[in-house]
């Protein structure tokens, strides 16, 4: 039995696969193989995958064209090596990853989560900026504090687990176009024992536009709840946690609240699906109170949350600011 699976979920994939692919084959530790599960790819993707002449190469087609929740739940369903990571389509795996992957894991056997440093990059494959730095050693309450506080990275490629850890947590959670899935990922297997960062940058993840930024905003909005529920029940289970909650939760409430009642004033009244700058502020506000314990913070009351809400509140003064967009495209609230 070899080491290490790579899976990879994949739907019309491109020349993009292609990159991604040939790094993994390029990899300096061989003790691998890669899974692809193609979604009904209708680019070649598959026929092209199934041309190479690879024996550690293992495809899963789908007869009908998936979600992208449901294609990446078949993860848990096929078989695997002792440990496994996740890779987009779009990602390259530097050519010493599992190597250094390996090595982590000897030096921290009992680790249950595993990550390089890595580089974000563009369409055409330039560095944009490394990744936010990491401790080498991260208990829960360590990761949760930095989750909360956006000071870490948390992709849903490159990390290395134990294949029967991420099918005891039940794999990726299936949030609205896996918004937020990877945070609540991460914690879970992070909270069996404790994450092991290497310093150095062994892969490369690719800035699109986000899914945060292409989801509608039904699906945002809801996959956000989804996490500020898995929040409170961490609240629940664990004193430690609650405390990092009590302390930290604020920081993520208030970015969001900012972020997407700005997105909201960015899109036009009908394709919002009823969605308003007041009825998410109040949100906020509500989430806020579930989180925090004798809360005395309201997300709703900051400047910009209040001056977008004034914006939203007619149809001209909507239409004056999308006007404006058009014209200044530099963020003003």
């Amino acid at each position: 039995m070899q080491k290490f699976s790579i899976i990879l979920p994949v739907r019309n994939g491109g020349n993009y696969l292609k990159a991604c692919i040939n790094s993994i084959l390029s990899q300096t530790f061989v003790d691998f193989n890669l899974i692809v599960l193609d979604n009904a790819s209708t680019d070649g993707s598959l026929e092209w995958v199934q041309s190479i002449n690879d024996a550690r190469i293992m495809i899963y087609p789908s007869s009908e064209s998936l979600s992208i929740e449901k294609n990446w739940a078949r993860i848990v369903e096929v078989p695997k090596n002792e440990f496994m990571t996740c890779i987009g389509h779009d990602d390259i795996f530097l050519p010493g990853y599992l190597e250094e992957m390996n090595r982590l894991i000897l030096q921290y056997p009992d680790a249950s989560l595993y990550q390089t440093h890595f580089s974000y990059i563009n369409a055409d494959g330039e560095i944009i900026r490394s990744c936010l730095p990491s401790a080498e050693l991260q208990y829960p309450k360590d990761f949760l504090g930095h989750i909360l506080s956006n000071s870490i990275d948390v992709n849903g490629t490159g990390f290395m687990t134990r294949s029967r850890d991420f099918e005891r947590i039940g794999g990726i959670p299936a949030y609205p176009n896996l918004l937020f899935a990877d945070f609540v990922l991460w914690m879970e297997l992070t909270r069996i024992n404790y994450l092991a960062t290497s310093p150095k940058n062994c892969f490369s993840y690719r800035l699109h536009q986000s899914m945060t930024t292409t989801s509608t905003d039904e699906k945002f909005q809801s996959a956000f709840e989804l996490f500020v529920n898995y929040l409170y029940s961490l609240k629940q289970a664990d004193p430690k946690l609650n405390d990092v909650i009590q302390n930290d939760a604020g920081t993520i409430l208030v970015f969001y609240c900012k972020s997407f009642s700005h997105r909201l004033l960015r899109t036009k009244i009908k394709l919002r699906e009823n969605l308003t700058v007041k009825v998410w502020a109040n949100k906020c506000d509500q989430f806020a109170n579930l989180l925090i314990e004798n809360n005395k913070l309201n997300p709703s009351s900051s400047f910009s949350v209040q001056l977008a809400q004034a914006i939203d509140s007619t149809a001209l003064t909507r239409t004056l600011f999308l006007t404006f967009k058009k014209i200044y495209s530099k963020p003003i609230l």
